[in-house]
């Protein structure tokens, strides 16, 4: 069953309007990117957290959200020990993690809909051979696609170590694989059932 990163709330972030909300994620990933300075990186990290208290988002949902990232940061956090040092490695993954969770600060917040309406309206300026709608249901597509991902990983790794095999990667990476390419092609024929002529 398709599901949403969305969480019902009545807060001023969840009221907030989508283009406003995605503008505002994209200048502050810039400006993070761009800023190579541990203050700034900790107060983007309060700003975050703020953010999360605003919206009333319980802390085991953000461990949900960042939860799919964990083994990347960490072998980001390891080689950039061995190419620089460990504070290099920690600056580069907090700034990671954070831009992850202010991302899903803003799809915890806003309806799919509202996504693909806001992602549109960003590009309504764009010329007339810039498809617009098209990029906007593509970029609410994989944001609706992380949460499945994520429920279906989990719901095969419990299988598994249900038969004892849930160290066994192949046993979990093959069914995983095999149940994300029949969801993917619902979703395409969902599409195509709803695309006129």
């Amino acid at each position: 069953m398709l599901t949403d990163l969305y969480l019902a709330r009545s807060t001023g972030l969840h009221r907030a309007r989508p283009g406003l909300k995605i503008l505002a994620l994209a200048v502050f990933c810039t400006v993070l990117f761009l800023m190579p300075s541990w203050v700034f990186l900790l107060g983007a990290t309060g700003l975050v957290g703020l953010g999360y208290g605003v919206a009333r988002v319980p802390p085991d949902v953000a461990w949900r959200a960042l939860r799919p990232a964990i083994w990347v940061l960490v072998a980001i956090f390891a080689v950039q020990i061995y190419l620089a040092d460990i504070w290099t490695g920690a600056f580069v993954s907090l700034r990671l993690v954070v831009m992850i969770l202010a991302a899903s600060l803003v799809t915890l917040t806003t309806r799919s809909s509202e996504l693909i309406d806001g992602i549109q309206a960003a590009l309504a300026r764009a010329p007339g051979w810039v498809p617009a709608r098209q990029i906007a249901l593509a970029l609410a597509l994989a944001l609706r696609f992380i949460p499945i991902v994520r429920q279906v990983l989990a719901e095969v790794t419990e299988a598994q170590a249900a038969r004892g095999m849930d160290r066994n990667i192949r046993a979990i990476m093959v069914p995983l694989v095999v149940r994300l390419l029949k969801t993917a092609d619902e979703m395409a024929l969902a599409i195509d059932a709803r695309t006129p002529e």
